[in-house]
């Protein structure tokens, strides 16, 4: 009789551990922007006059949609909101152009797109599909200014450093499990600030917003010699960021 408990013993703990194993979903991309919504304002071009009419646009609807975006606790109840003010969004945005003197077109998408990897404050997007609300002035050729709807990060002032970092973390653990949390955190993952430092370093050369071989001595140099980083890579991610979108 001992025998036959054993093995329905062994039986259930093998069962549970298979099961528990099976119902595990490893953390992806795909995953996490299921869970999210973007949001992208593209300028009409890169020259400063209209990057800076980008920026007042910004500043208009978010602080138009500051009020019914706050408080909300699921995507669809945000889409919902975004796509019923988006005739007001337009308005809005109509207004700033032409107070700042152009004429350009705008208009407004929600739509799955494809988008390389994205650093806002501490969470770190991996390049892929993301849904994203986007307000597109004229041509859309230029730079665009990009944040997170839902949850709504938006709100949240990412150059207060620790504190909007713990607030950055509630709202999107509220989202999202531990371990997709994990994956975009990247104040924890060395892999990721890596990552960041990469691709921060080779978009800055590319704009020659630094020297190829090396910018300044508060930085990292670029020779043939190791890469030394002389601060912490998320200070010297935030310094670059600062001089390619002041």
């Amino acid at each position: 009789m001992n025998k036959i408990v054993l093995s329905i013993l062994c039986s259930i703990i093998i069962f549970m551990f298979v099961s528990s194993v099976m119902v595990y979903k490893k953390p992806t991309q795909e995953s996490i922007a299921s869970k999210i919504i973007r949001f992208h304002v593209i300028a009409n071009s890169d020259s400063n006059n209209d990057q800076a009419l980008k920026l007042r646009i910004r500043d208009e609807v978010l602080g138009y949609m500051s009020p019914k975006l706050k408080k909300i606790s699921n995507i669809e109840e945000c889409r919902k909101i975004l796509l019923d003010n988006s005739d007001e969004i337009i308005k809005l945005a109509r207004k700033i152009i032409k107070q700042s003197g152009y004429n350009y077109s705008v208009k407004v998408a929600l739509s799955n797109e494809n988008f390389p990897i994205k650093t806002y404050g501490n969470i770190t997007l991996p390049p892929g599909r993301y849904e994203a609300y986007r307000i597109i002035i004229g041509e859309g050729q230029g730079h665009n200014w990009w944040c997170v709807m839902f949850p709504p990060l938006c709100f949240v002032d990412i150059t207060k450093s620790e504190v909007s970092y713990k607030e950055t973390e509630k709202l999107m653990k509220s989202v999202l499990t531990d371990d997709e949390y994990n994956l975009i955190n990247n104040m924890k993952d060395e892999k990721i600030k890596k990552m960041i430092k990469d691709e921060v370093i080779k978009k800055a050369i590319e704009k020659k917003a630094i020297d190829k071989r090396t910018f300044d001595k508060d930085y990292v140099k670029l020779d043939d010699k190791p890469v030394k980083v002389k601060f912490k890579i998320v200070e010297i991610m935030d310094k670059i960021i600062k001089r390619l979108h002041p």
